[in-house]
């Protein structure tokens, strides 16, 4: 019998379109020996969808077709099974769910939100759990994480959007700490959105209103000199990883922008929040070697570093960790970590013969042994402590309510 495994996307997020294309690469990809794929796609506006048809790529041009005819649909948990029910007026079961696959990427999908629904209705599911997925998101949380664990991290500081509209100066103050150039960033952004280089006071204003429009949270950090900036993945959970081929990303920025990692170079462009490409494949696009060109011993460091950064923040799934180098001072720096990363990074496991459908495939049993070592675990009691609690005195002021309660 073959594992039903609902593949979720999309969602409110600036990085919807990307979700989109990392789904559909995955999909067309899963083992269907093995599995049946079951697309659910979330909407901008948090609608959910499913149907064959959004295995399609061309269906996601006219968005209202989507609405004509795929099923709007929600996830729950009945009678013993995980379902997608109809919201239509005669609400009927139109497919059931073994595991859910999030392939999403942003704010409100990958930073523990969908994940901790996953979790409250009780289906297994693949990747990180919520705590991770929070911190995987949060840039401010995550440095703050592995500066304590003693990685190697970038000098930084941090603040919120109520904090420098109230005094810009003091927080200009506090950026004037690091050494310029900076980088100025989205808290919870990924996708390289909203990312500015500055030089000087000037452009860090510009980069600070920039990166307000995406976040409440804004990371200003200094930018490593003589940079190049590597990836690697890592595969497992807490209990064992495996560690993909190394690359080398390669752009005429000075950090690897959002056309850079998803139209092919910058031969598209973003605008209005959608991907102007004609043939956008995904991180699969950017410009990389691979492997890249590091020595042995600067390999096995980068190679442990991210071991050590997954573990520490309890990740799972497949993870892929990005590096800053200083060439010139042969330095290492954690920059950070995707933990859905787009295209999946599958090209990272190509290159050492693990393709993109045994990836999957790893991927699915982790999430699977991941559920039953969750379920395995003590959550709740089967005593009930309130019993009696009225009966007794427990509530004061509260006569009467144990009758209200039949």
């Amino acid at each position: 019998m073959k594992i039903k495994v609902g593949v979720i996307f999309g969602g409110e997020s600036v990085e919807h379109e990307v979700s989109i294309i990392s789904a559909i690469q995955a999909m067309n990809k899963l083992d269907q020996e093995k599995y049946e794929i079951i697309p659910i796609y979330i909407t901008k506006d948090r609608q959910w969808y499913t149907g064959d048809m959004l295995r399609d790529i061309e269906v996601y041009q006219d968005l209202s077709l989507i609405k004509k005819y795929g099923k709007n649909v929600v996830l729950y948990y009945k009678n013993g099974s995980y379902v997608l029910q109809s919201k239509s007026l005669f609400k009927s079961v139109v497919a059931e769910i073994d595991i859910a696959f999030p392939i999403v990427h942003g704010t409100n999908v990958e930073d523990g939100g969908l994940q901790g629904y996953l979790q409250t209705i009780g289906i297994p599911y693949v990747g990180s759990g919520v705590y991770a997925s929070v911190v995987g998101q949060d840039k401010v949380y995550m440095k703050g994480i592995w500066k304590e664990a003693g990685l190697p991290i970038t000098k930084y500081v941090w603040f919120y959007d109520i904090d420098y509209k109230q005094d810009s100066d003091a927080i200009i103050k506090k950026v004037s700490k690091l050494k310029y150039p900076v980088i100025v960033k989205p808290a919870t952004t990924g996708s390289s959105v909203g990312i500015s280089v500055c030089e000087d006071e000037a452009t860090l204003i510009e980069g600070i209103d920039e990166a307000i429009q995406y976040d409440s949270k804004i990371l200003v950090e200094e930018m490593v000199s003589h940079l190049k900036e590597v990836n690697i993945a890592v595969l497992g959970n807490y209990e064992h990883q495996r560690v993909s081929e190394i690359e080398e990303v390669l752009s005429p920025n000075r950090f690897l922008t959002f056309s850079d990692k998803y139209i092919g170079g910058g031969k598209g462009k973003l605008k209005g929040g959608k991907i102007h490409s004609s043939n956008s494949k995904g991180m699969a696009s950017a410009n990389r070697k691979i492997p890249a060109d590091l020595s042995s011993d600067m390999r096995k460091e980068i190679e442990e570093i991210a071991v050590s950064a997954f573990k520490t923040l309890g990740s799972s799934g497949n993870s892929r960790i990005d590096f800053l180098i200083d060439q010139k001072e042969k330095k290492v720096y954690i920059n950070e970590i995707n933990s859905i990363p787009g295209s999946l990074a599958f090209y990272l496991w190509d290159a050492k013969d693990v393709h993109f459908s045994k990836l999957l495939d790893d991927m699915i049993q982790i999430g699977i042994k991941d559920y039953k070592k969750r379920v395995g675990k003590t959550h709740s009691f089967e005593s009930n402590i309130l019993q009696g609690f009225a009966a007794n005195g427990g509530l004061k002021g509260g006569k009467g309510v144990k009758g209200k309660l039949r």
